[in-house]
């Protein structure tokens, strides 16, 4: 196991990023925060949503096969329903990095997935955000990791 905050670097230091549940309604998506900064640090990220051909005037990607030349890292932002779904298909691409967004309540978080990418040899981080951590952090997102750490919903350890 290594700490998040090793996790949290080495996910970072990828430059290609899938995040998944990006909305084509941006207001209140988590998913569509975090694509908005990752792009704006200079990240080449992929918006997936499977029923949106645009998102944020970028073109949307309707999985992870779709997307050229693929992707490092992965951000799931959708329903714990569908994380499982999307870690296999992060393990069928060879995909090392998934992160499972979460701040308050069950985010994207699913035990099942954790455990299948674990299990496929991937760096799950299942809980918090990319945006509490440098170099994407801001001082607010860190704030709120410090609390969820305390509360359990960032782990401190993957």
């Amino acid at each position: 196991m290594v700490t998040v905050k090793q996790a949290a670097s080495d996910f970072l230091a990828s430059k290609r990023i899938a995040v998944t549940g990006v909305s084509r309604n941006p207001e209140g998506h988590g998913s569509n925060a975090v694509y908005q900064r990752l792009r704006a640090r200079g990240y080449q990220v992929f918006a997936i949503n499977p029923n949106a051909d645009e998102v944020e005037g970028d073109r949307c990607y309707h999985d992870l096969r779709s997307v050229p030349r693929g992707v490092d890292a992965v951000l799931i932002g959708t329903r714990p329903e569908t994380a499982e779904a999307t870690m296999r298909e992060c393990a069928s691409l060879g995909i090392r990095y998934v992160w499972m967004h979460r701040a308050v309540g069950a985010g994207s978080v699913s035990d099942a997935a954790t455990e299948y990418g674990r299990q496929h040899g991937i760096r799950v981080i299942d809980g918090g955000c990319p945006l509490m951590f440098d170099p994407a952090a801001d001082v607010g997102h860190k704030a709120m990791r410090f609390m969820l750490t305390r509360t359990g919903k960032v782990p401190r350890q993957v």
